[in-house]
């Protein structure tokens, strides 16, 4: 076995004669558990955190988004349909009409986006396994429409207001006379289902047929302001926009998911990476212990380590006794904190004990990466520490 390994295992598991080492050990290992045990649960906080948000946007935007580079509207065409029939990597797509509307309901108004969507948009969206109410959109019902949580909220509508319908109002566009007394074209429709999503997509979408959007808005045969794609999960999104733009040309503007949440990627990201570098700064102070313990160790063994040196051994060596014993000290304290932090993991993950609203348990998300950036984070830092500790080993400071 490694001489300077074998003396600092011998170190490490026995106790001194001092308690006040003994005392500062127990302290540097708890640090360093809870520092390990932090890290972890905090990184698989944002893990959990960023699936579910990006569940989410799975159910508020597509994979693939294609609009106009000029106007809100186009006109859908035989060789784009030809072309996104053609790539076998776009799983479905779907005719979507997007338009700022108002809301009025009873005494009550709103600003909103009404949305008609065909029949085939759940394919794309997974907006039908949002419902917290109701049912989705019917070909086979006129007159229907999907609101959002917040839009429910602030208009006292629900699936249950049979009464007064829900009025979605458009100003009317034209060169001609428009009569003042009625300026707006004018939709009743009746809540079917009440949705739910992050907050801004709650507030922004009324959910309709095409066919209806069309007349509300008095579009023309094939005029809509959107194609929503599905690709295949296996595929990245980004070759399959890459070949769209290539074979459909500047007219069309194609984004992504991540393109069409540019703002909120790097915000969720930026989040993870200064938590990661608060709680790593944590650990760094928890290793201030470490390099305490074992400075106080050096002191305690002095004439021990007098001993050996006169026996042949080198200062080299000495000083990887100490490298050793905080290196194991930090390792052994880190593999405690991982192993309480997977079994605190799994056991939220199981069971959710720790939720962030009643009946909504906050996310967590055990991956292996997680464990790998704290176990290469503590044994990085535990060496440095070491390093430190040890170097207050000199020959001068032995021949005192």
């Amino acid at each position: 076995m490694n001489f300077p390994l074998y003396i600092a295992k011998r170190y490490l598991f026995t106790k001194t004669s001092n308690n006040a080492i003994n005392i500062i050990t127990i302290i540097a290992s708890f640090g360093v558990i809870v520092g390990a045990l932090a890290l972890f649960i905090i990184l698989s906080g944002f893990s959990g955190l960023r699936t579910f948000s990006y569940e989410l946007l799975d159910v508020s935007d597509p994979d693939i988004k294609i609009t106009s580079h000029k106007g809100k509207s186009f006109f859908i065409t035989e060789f784009l349909v030809d072309e996104l029939n053609k790539n076998t990597l776009i799983k479905d797509f779907t005719e979507v009409i997007e338009e700022r509307v108002f809301l009025e309901y009873k005494n009550k108004t709103e600003i909103a986006y009404i949305k008609g969507v065909q029949d085939n948009y759940t394919r794309v969206s997974k907006i039908d396994s949002s419902l917290t109410m109701g049912v989705w959109l019917n070909s086979e019902f006129n007159n229907t429409a999907v609101i959002g949580r917040g839009i429910s909220n602030k208009l006292s509508l629900g699936i249950f207001s049979y009464g007064t319908p829900l009025k979605i109002l458009v100003p009317k566009t034209g060169d001609g006379f428009i009569n003042p007394r009625n300026p707006f074209n004018k939709l009743n429709t009746q809540v079917v289902g009440v949705y739910y999503g992050n907050e801004e997509f709650e507030n922004k979408f009324v959910y309709t047929s095409i066919k209806q959007a069309k007349e509300l808005l008095k579009f023309k045969k094939n005029q809509i302001t959107a194609i929503e794609l599905n690709v295949a999960k296996e595929v990245a999104s980004n070759l399959v926009a890459n070949q769209l733009s290539s074979v459909l040309g500047k007219d069309y503007k194609i984004q992504t998911k991540e393109q069409l949440n540019e703002v909120f990627y790097k915000v969720i990201n930026t989040e993870n990476f200064v938590s990661y570098l608060i709680f790593t700064l944590i650990v760094i102070i928890a290793l201030f212990n470490v390099i305490g313990a074992i400075i106080m160790m050096i002191i305690d063994k002095k004439e021990n380590l007098k001993t050996l040196y006169f026996l042949g051994v080198s200062i080299i060596d000495i000083k990887n006794i100490f490298t050793f014993q905080g290196f194991l000290l930090t390792f052994f304290g880190m593999i405690i904190g991982l192993s309480i932090g997977v079994l605190l993991v799994l056991i939220q993950k199981a069971y959710g004990i720790f939720e962030i609203v009643p009946n909504l348990p906050y996310p967590v998300e055990f991956r292996f990466l997680n464990l790998f950036i704290v176990m290469i984070t503590i044994i990085v830092l535990g060496f440095v520490a070491s390093k430190i500790a040890s170097s207050r080993i000199t020959k001068q400071f032995i021949e005192q």
